[in-house]
């Protein structure tokens, strides 16, 4: 395990209401730092969670909700 640097304890006290954000300077990926408790509670809660295991469910609601109607096809224009 990796001790938090000085510069990263002083962003945690200072963050009050969204975990802070850290920048890989190299990859310029974005993390979030979270308290081992939070991680673990989503972790619990999503499990091995696929979202494209929702894609059926959203198709078909957006399909009743007329998405598919040939007028709609505006949108995809903007996209």
């Amino acid at each position: 395990m990796t001790a938090l640097t000085q510069e990263q304890k002083q962003l945690l006290q200072q963050t009050t209401s969204e975990p802070p954000r850290l920048v890989d300077p190299d990859t310029k990926r974005e993390y979030v730092l979270l308290p081992a408790e939070t991680y673990q509670r989503w972790q619990a809660l999503l499990g091995e969670f696929d979202p494209r295991e929702t894609y059926p469910l959203l198709h078909r609601a957006l399909r009743e909700e007329g998405w598919d109607e040939p007028h709609m096809d505006e949108y995809n224009r903007y996209g």
